[in-house]
């Protein structure tokens, strides 16, 4: 069993970091994992400092907390030069010098798709059943496999089914568990709490309305690797 620290999405605020770390400094956890999203916010187009200290910290944080990061829909439109809300083509070359870093510097097998912790599978939005046949062939039990192919995937992942685009939130049935005991984590798709549903575990709480006005808690949370629950950090101080 692992007790693994989530850091959801972040969308350029980078005081997270900062507030990870004062909680990290009192907790004994096993694992750091984050669940993407590092750039893009409301009206942030041509903020490119804080494109550039956001991605400078969580490098940093990364290194220091051998973390785990799992790309998001945002960070892969800047590499594949995909539109999207929230895209700036004026920061595409800060983001890109800000990612290129980051990929230098941590450790390859702790960057990818999606990442695996006994029954739990991290990833930004989440393993769906349909992305599963079409493109990986239908359903396997070899989920290490499915992960290894996942995380060797480039541009095919640029679509609504994939780990990075898909809302398994408003499907019953939508999301892929094989074998049925394996939980997921995922970030992507606001929501007000942590919200749980099956075997799902959503965690975008921080992030805002256009006016800036936060839409979730913004509590950091702890999960159980082997059976899927969670709690909140801050309790546990």
């Amino acid at each position: 069993m692992a007790k693994v620290f989530i850091v959801p999405d972040v969308h350029l605020k980078h005081w997270m970091f900062d507030d990870a770390d004062k909680l990290l400094a009192s907790l004994k956890v096993d694992r750091v994992v984050l669940l993407g999203d590092l750039v893009d916010d409301w009206n942030c187009e041509t903020e490119f400092d804080l494109y550039r200290d956001t991605l400078k910290r969580a490098t940093k944080f990364i290194k220091e907390h051998d973390a785990l990061f799992c790309y998001g829909n945002h960070d892969c439109s800047y590499l594949w030069e995909r539109d999207e809300s929230g895209y700036s083509p004026a920061a595409r070359q800060v983001v890109l010098d800000g990612l290129w870093e980051l990929e230098d510097s941590v450790r390859e097998e702790n960057r990818a798709f999606m990442h695996r912790i006994d029954n739990t599978l991290f990833s930004h939005a989440g393993l769906t059943s349909a992305f599963v046949d079409d493109f990986l062939g239908g359903v396997s039990d070899d989920i290490e496999e499915m992960l290894g192919d996942i995380n060797h995937m480039g541009e095919d992942l640029w679509n609504e089914e994939s780990p990075i685009w898909a809302r398994p939130q408003d499907y019953e049935g939508y999301l892929h568990l094989c074998p049925e005991e394996m939980f997921q984590v995922v970030g992507h798709t606001p929501v007000s709490e942590p919200l749980r549903q099956g075997q799902l575990l959503t965690l975008d709480t921080f992030s805002t309305y256009p006016n800036g006005r936060p839409i979730g808690d913004g509590r950091f949370v702890i999960v159980d690797s082997v059976d899927g629950s969670w709690r909140y950090a801050d309790d546990e101080e």
